[in-house]
């Protein structure tokens, strides 16, 4: 809380206990002793705004900012009240509130260096960059010292970075620093490293790189001491951009006498070699080649260099580093994309090369990923020979019972476990035949059991030293599952992870796999906690959270989804403020060179279609669970602030922030994701984002459309801003035409193509335009269109429209019954004692349950448009006294809509009901080992596994089911 330092003054004393009870989160007992302390100092500001926090985190916080204003607008100047309003503030969101507050109080007390300190920090959180120059050169006035300068400096950098015309940046602000920062080196002001740092960003961005060059190598340059090898790095990045190659090979060789590990020098070492070679470039006759020295311009000298690298580490007594002797293959590589094929012969043979890496360092975790990179150096007849030698290589045992040889120490085991590695890489696993995979998984799972015995230390967070073998078990399992279509292979390869996880309870990667493989058999209940093990930090609910609520909400676990949407967004809102405490510290401690990262970070984040995603399902989710059933559907989407009329998403900045290469993969190149399958991943996430925004924004309307039409004529209503102009549907519906219509070819286009099964999973378009749901949605929320035009002609002169409208409601119960008829069949269906689940039709169930939904919101606008409509036509009966009067289509039509979706909904029900009793009466442990050769111990594992899909899925039958019987009792209140 606020500063409670000056124990003198007695305020301090007497707020202290709520200073306290805030601290504790006794909220309420602070309430009551601010009002003790104001009964008797009603002009103790800070007691006022102190209650107003504990009023705001108990929930009242209309009440909490009239008493915030109160106080902000007396312009207090004790620091107590203005920081406690500055937390008051910040909780409420209202950054902006903050600025204010201290601009008045620097206009009352000038000279405070205090007050204009948190001025400038105050701006800095709302990116007021011109304010902030200002605020700083007004500190620097007052206390001249260098920080505050720089401040003012950076602030105009800001400028410059946020500016939408490049041109303004180029010619006004960024001059500006420059000049500014020029001022502070010729009076010989500049004291620290973050000022040279600062310097360094504005000629830079300036694309001033000779003189940016000058000063990394003038005097300022020495003051650039926080990072190892500081200068030299910039010196590179800055001959790169000048294309000086020869300084850039000179230096590279420079800094890898030095340290002959460091790749990224090797990298710029070829990079700027070729260079010269292709400009051919000669040194001069005379004098040094270039200011760092000697440079390298041939590839004679540059094997030669490799190989000096490389007599150096084996002269060593010690374990040598493996930079040289990557860099040897690295030559090979430029070599033969150039063609030269003769210089390349003068390096080595590449296979040899590589069993010589591998004898030196394959009893390292690191050799596999090091190796991997080089394969495609091998000929493909060259495979088998490769695997062969590196296999005799590695130090086995005696064959046991089994046939299989054995390891006998860690060092030998992760020789082994490379080889294999490598073997998988090369594509030689899925070579094999159907017989030659399971004896392959038998022969890694032995190794597997063996290899636990050297981790019976090993602490819970470790791993054991064999998991790979279990995972590359399991990923062989998978290729099976896939080429035969086979579900035992699923299920024994879910045992199997299981049993992995068992010993070894922290790695990821089996969990990642169980959780995708749960997800593709339709079972959400395990993965949510295997997902909360995996304890996903900050951005990776951004990066991996697409693994999560991809399949939430789609398979019917609904209370699930909602906390899996939680967990995203809780990260996503709490970024905002986050980072803005991040710049302020950035600007307190001089760090100059992150504020633009900071601003880009959180701009990627605002701007992720992940959050734009979850934000959408999320509120879609609410409304299926809320709307109608606890609160009005106009009330819910109150609630959520929506408006219809406004597309918030950024389309034109939409970012993919997906880590699709979470999952551990040794698969050859054309089975591993490519560009391709990540663009068109992109493009069905975007689709289907979109038909789900639009789809909620048509539901934003039809609430809109639902209010008296006293209001329905404004402009809008409420100040939560929730659109209710009738004139917003149409353009929406047209929207979503147009968008089903670019979806429906992208599924045709793209039907035979699949993603690899560790790519990423494919969003829910092509099944729910397969289930129908999508253009049944469409027809029931063009239903509002033909009703208005009913409302506004009256039942006497609009026969061909009732009648219309009654084919329309025919028609939407015909799609219902279709889309209902899509979800029948067994979710898991025994056949010969094998057990296949079919997740679709769970699928398809919560599709039905979603059309569900939008059909009785639209029913209901229907309900209260034909509600006045009867009324009127009774009492001109009542008048005229025609009791034979014909009741008008579009009434009786309805009527029988209603009716229809009464016996659509008791279809449903006992569709769900007749599931549970099927999945109940499944004996699970008799299928479990049923044509599966497992040993007892592996069974139980699977059998585990069965037991999991089977609660998951009588979970998600019960949740729907709930759902639907809430609906019920929506559909009594339709009658007119």
């Amino acid at each position: 809380m606020a500063a409670r330092g000056h124990v003198q003054d007695p305020n301090d004393r007497r707020l202290r206990p709520i200073y306290d009870y805030l601290d504790n989160g006794n909220n309420k007992m602070a309430i009551q002793q601010a009002d003790k302390l104001l009964k008797k100092h009603r002009d103790l500001h800070c007691a006022k705004v102190l209650k107003a926090i504990g009023l705001q985190r108990t929930g009242k916080q209309d009440e909490a900012f009239t008493l915030a204003q109160e106080v902000a607008n007396l312009e207090p100047t004790d620091d107590n009240s203005l920081q406690a309003l500055t937390i008051l503030y910040r909780e409420m969101h209202r950054p902006e509130l903050v600025t204010k507050l201290y601009e008045a109080a620097v206009r009352k007390v000038p000279t405070s260096e205090e007050y204009h300190s948190h001025l400038f920090m105050a701006y800095a959180r709302v990116g007021e960059y011109k304010k902030m120059q200002q605020a700083g050169m007004a500190l620097y006035k007052i206390v001249p010292k260098n920080p505050y300068y720089f401040w003012s400096v950076m602030s105009l950098v800001m400028q410059a970075i946020s500016a939408q015309d490049e041109k303004l940046s180029h010619t006004m602000f960024l001059p500006l620093a420059e000049r500014m920062v020029e001022k502070m080196v010729k009076e010989e002001k500049i004291e620290a490293e973050a000022e040279v740092q600062l310097y360094f960003m504005i000629l830079e961005r300036l694309g001033k790189y000779v003189e940016a060059l000058e000063v990394v190598r003038g005097q300022l340059g020495e003051k650039l001491t926080s990072e190892l090898q500081s200068r030299e790095n910039k010196c590179m990045l800055l001959y790169h951009q000048l294309k000086h190659w020869p300084e850039c090979n000179a230096l590279s060789c420079k800094l890898l006498l030095k340290n002959p590990d460091d790749w990224q020098f090797y990298l710029s070492y070829f990079d700027s070699l070729f260079h010269l070679i292709d400009q051919s470039w000669t040194p001069p006759e005379e004098g040094d080649h270039c200011t760092e020295g000697e440079v390298h311009c041939s590839v004679s000298q540059a094997i030669s260099f490799v190989e000096e690298r490389l007599a150096a580490e084996e002269a060593k007594e010690s374990r040598p580093l493996r930079g040289p002797y990557l860099a040897r293959l690295e030559l090979i590589r430029r070599l033969r994309q150039r063609s030269c094929s003769e210089e390349q012969q003068l390096v080595g043979e590449p296979l040899e090369l590589m069993f010589q890496y591998f004898v030196k360092f394959g009893d390292k975790p690191c050799c596999i990923t090091d190796l991997k990179v080089f394969l495609e150096l091998l000929m493909p007849d060259q495979y088998v020979q490769f695997i062969n030698r590196l296999t005799e290589a590695v130090p086995l045992g005696e064959a046991g019972e089994d046939d299989v040889a054995l390891p006998g120490d860690t060092r030998a085991l992760q020789r082994h476990l490379c080889v294999a590695q490598l073997g998988r890489c090369l594509g030689l696993q899925h070579a094999l035949d159907t017989d030659g995979k399971l004896a392959l998984i038998r022969e890694l799972k032995i190794h597997y059991h063996h290899g636990l015995q050297f981790g019976k230390n090993c602490l819970k967070t470790e791993l054991q030293f064999s998991d790979m073998y279990c995972l590359m078990a399991a990923h062989v399992y998978v290729d099976l599952w896939m080429e035969t279509g086979n579900e035992q292979m699923l299920w024994q390869c879910l045992g199997l992870l299981e049993e992995g996880l068992s010993h070894s309870p922290s790695n990821a990667q089996f969990k990642l796999l169980l959780l995708l493989l749960f997800c593709r058999l339709g079972a959400f209940e395990p993965v949510v906690d295997l997902y909360s093990s995996l304890d996903a930090k900050h951005v990776q609910h951004d990066t991996i959270g697409y693994l999560l609520t991809r399949y939430a909400e789609s398979l019917g676990q609904f209370a699930a989804a909602s906390q899996s949407c939680n967990f995203s967004l809780r990260f996503f809102h709490s970024n905002q403020k986050d980072t803005s405490e991040y710049i302020i510290q950035a600007y307190k401690y001089g760090a100059f060179e992150k504020i633009p990262e900071f601003i880009a970070f959180r701009n990627r984040l605002n701007n992720s279609l992940h959050f734009a995603q979850v934000r959408t399902e999320r509120m879609l989710l609410d409304l299926y669970l809320e709307a109608d059933i606890s609160s009005t559907l106009e009330e819910s989407v109150k609630s959520m602030s929506l408006c219809p009329e406004e597309d918030d998403i950024p389309w034109d900045n939409i970012r993919d922030n997906r880590d699709l290469t979470v999952f551990v993969s040794w698969n050859p190149k054309d089975r591993q994701l490519n560009e391709e399958h990540r663009q068109r991943s992109v493009e069905e996430e975007a689709l289907w984002l979109k038909i789900r925004s639009v789809t909620l924004r048509l539901v934003g309307c039809l609430s809109g459309l639902c209010h008296p039409p006293s209001v329905r004529n404004s402009e809008k209503t409420t100040e939560n801003g929730v659109a209710a102009k009738p004139s917003t549907l149409q353009p929406l519906l047209s929207q979503m035409e147009s968008t089903l219509s670019q979806a429906a070819q992208f599924t045709e286009r793209h039907s035979q193509h699949q993603y690899p099964i560790l790519g990423p999973p494919s969003t829910r378009l092509a099944q729910a335009l397969a289930s129908g749901s999508c253009q049944c949605q469409l027809s029931a929320l063009q239903l509002p269109i033909h009703l208005q035009e009913l409302e506004a002609a009256g039942l006497d002169q609009s026969a061909e429209l009732q009648a219309q409208i009654s084919n329309l409601f025919k028609s939407l119960t015909v799609q219902l019954q279709d889309t209902l008829n899509k979800c029948k069949g067994d979710l898991l269906e025994v056949k010969d004692g094998r057990c296949k689940a079919q997740p679709s039709l769970l699928e398809n169930l919560v599709y039905f349950v979603e059309t569900i939904c939008v059909v009785l919101w639209v029913s209901n606008y229907c309900g209260s448009t034909l509600r006045p409509l009867k009324s009127s036509l009774q009492k001109k009966k009542k008048k005229k006294k025609d009791a034979t009067a014909v009741t008008p289509v579009v009434l009786s039509g309805f009527q029988e809509f209603t009716s229809s979706l009464q016996s659509l909904l008791s279809q449903a029900l006992e569709h769900i009901k007749g599931q549970e009793s099927h999945l109940t009466a499944l004996k699970m442990e008799s299928l479990s080992l049923e044509g599966l050769s497992q040993t007892e111990e592996e069974g139980a594992f699977t059998k585990t596994v069965m037991d999991k899909v089977q609660s998951s899925y009588l979970r998600s039958l019960q949740e729907i089911g709930d759902l639907l019987r809430k609906r019920v009792d929506t559909l009594k209140s339709l009658k007119i």
